[in-house]
């Protein structure tokens, strides 16, 4: 079994990772209201403004180096400032 100190340290890691949400392939957020960890689970907020983009079908995770660590295909229509969230919980596969 992984310790709880192990799961909490590599949610850590994870976050320090973690520079860029890019959206739709071409527009970057660097900018976050929440981005942190608490226990194994990595917390991450973000603005869309309204205008910005009008339906957001893609969203990745990029170190930055500009790897993606997480990618996820989407429908979301931003019809106005939108917080767009993602929770990340770092769990050991029993």
């Amino acid at each position: 079994m992984i310790t709880q100190s192990y799961l909490n340290e590599v949610a850590g890691y994870t976050n320090t990772k973690i520079a860029k949400v890019v959206l739709n392939g071409s527009i970057e957020i660097t900018s976050f209201v929440i981005k942190a960890t608490m226990d194994n689970v990595l917390t991450i907020e973000y603005l869309v403004p309204f205008g910005l983009v009008a339906t957001v079908t893609k969203m990745e995770l990029k170190s930055s180096a500009g790897m993606v660590i997480s990618t996820r295909t989407v429908n979301v229509p931003i019809v106005e400032d939108t917080i767009m969230r993602h929770v990340i919980s770092i769990e050991e596969a029993v």
